[in-house]
């Protein structure tokens, strides 16, 4: 077995397949992200969910359990912290596969590895596998035995959606913990730490309340990148032979100018909602201008997607039945492409909503059927629409009298659908306005035949 991939170092430690041991990458000269990973759980910034007393998280670490995890959260959250505490704090190994480079043989040598060692000493290991979701279905297939038999500790992240991106058995098997993004006060206080901490800057440097926002601002909920912008910024400084890491450094050292945001917050409230007022009120030339300026402020772009979204059924809807699709698809190419490449999709997307025609129909449809209900507006959904399947069903008169659509002509019939309570609602009134023309006239055509005669 002299050929076998050694994967693995000493208790707590990172595997070498992985660049060396967890005790070797806190020394002065490794990455500043690396050596002000969080020990314990009590140093993990935010995550409170996760951390909270009981927890399935502090189970694991604090009761030794075996369980294996999914991670699912945005880069820069703690997924691989969150392994290696687990790591640490039980006294398991730790290797690490990553899903960019290993392959089917990797992952059962780690595997088997890690089974003789249990058998032998009875020495456990942590399994992390970064970015799981980037495993083929034959990879997946091969952590399944350890995970079952747990002979590992399986850990697993991924920044997308476990539910498509990673296979039955092995979510099944597996706890599912979804991260949030870090907020603003909690990369703030990474920064803050970062800079005492003995680990960090051990206060050999002061960090200018403008500088510090401005790499919050650029760190976009990203721990990791914060610690990467302050390290650059702190040698920037250095270089010039100064104590204080001010803007003008930071910004420097992240080869981004600033855009003053005010620093209570208001111009960056004001910028997201001139961007939006812009792109509904038809001005594709000023939408585009307040999107420079949350690009250059280093605003998080998958923020600016899911504002797009929102946008493209609140206030264009049916009038332009691709708007959402398109908004859909800027949001995945940003996750796919990053930046600043996707500042082309972002204009593309921003364009391409500020020009399509406008109907909010869509909002105050769901709005006014959501306040009938809220107002106690519910009433009995009407026999012959129940569900009919089970026994007993009919001699209760559920399904009697339902008319099968597909049989009707033009595969309308004319029947009772909605409770007596709200049967004159009358919730969606499509505009006249781009595609949604020709959806009102149907519309209408379609109210008529299902209601009878009588309705208007």
């Amino acid at each position: 077995m002299d050929d076998e991939p050694q994967l693995f170092d000493t208790p707590g430690s990172r595997g070498a397949a992985s660049g060396g041991s967890l005790a070797d990458a806190t020394h002065a000269s490794a990455p500043l992200a690396v050596r002000m990973r969080p020990r314990t759980l009590e140093e993990l910034v935010g995550q409170e969910q996760l951390r909270a007393p009981g927890s399935p998280l502090r189970q694991l670490v604090e009761g030794d359990q075996s369980l294996s995890l999914l991670l699912w959260g945005p880069p820069g959250t703690g997924k691989t912290t969150i392994a290696s505490i687990i790591s640490q704090q039980t006294g398991r190994r730790f290797v690490e596969v990553s899903a960019v480079s290993a392959g089917v043989k990797e992952v059962r040598a780690a595997i088997d590895s890690a089974r003789r060692q249990l058998v032998a000493t009875g020495e456990e290991t942590v399994l992390f596998v970064d970015e799981v979701h980037r495993f083929s279905k034959a990879q997946q297939d091969a952590l399944l035995p350890g995970v079952e038999n747990r002979w590992v500790t399986l850990v697993a992240a991924t920044t997308e959606n476990p539910s498509f991106s990673v296979i039955s058995p092995l979510l099944s098997r597996s706890l599912l913990l979804r991260l949030q993004s870090l907020t603003d006060e909690d990369i703030a206080a990474v920064l803050d730490l970062a800079v005492t901490d003995e680990r960090g800057l051990d206060g050999e440097l002061e960090l200018a309340e403008e500088a510090r926002e401005h790499i919050v601002r650029l760190a976009g909920g990203d721990a990791r990148r914060s610690l990467t912008y302050l390290e650059a910024a702190a040698g920037a400084a250095r270089a010039q032979g100064s104590t204080t890491i001010d803007v003008g450094t930071a910004e420097t050292a992240a080869d981004q100018a600033a855009v003053r945001y005010d620093r209570d917050g208001d111009q960056h409230y004001d910028v997201v909602s001139a961007f939006i007022k812009s792109v509904r009120g038809s001005d594709a030339d000023a939408a585009l201008h307040y999107l420079a300026r949350m690009i250059e402020a280093g605003e998080d772009p998958r923020f600016i997607t899911r504002r797009l979204m929102i946008l493209a059924s609140e206030d264009i809807g049916l009038a332009d039945p691709t708007a959402l699709t398109t908004a859909v698809a800027a949001a995945q190419t940003v996750q796919l492409i990053g930046m600043p490449e996707a500042q082309l999709t972002l204009a593309h997307a921003t364009i391409a909503l500020a020009v399509a025609p406008k109907s909010n129909a869509v909002t105050t449809a769901i709005s006014e059927a959501i306040g009938d209900v809220r107002a106690g507006k519910i009433g009995q959904v009407p026999p012959h629409l129940r569900d009919a399947h089970y026994a007993g069903a009919k001699a209760l008169g559920h399904g009697k009298g339902y008319v099968y659509s597909h049989d009707a002509p033009f595969g309308i019939a004319e029947q009772q659908y909605a409770p007596d309570v709200v049967l004159d609602a009358a919730y969606y009134r499509p505009t006249e306005f781009g595609a949604e023309a020709a959806v009102k006239q149907r519309w209408e055509r379609v109210r008529r035949i299902i209601r009878g005669p009588a309705s208007k």
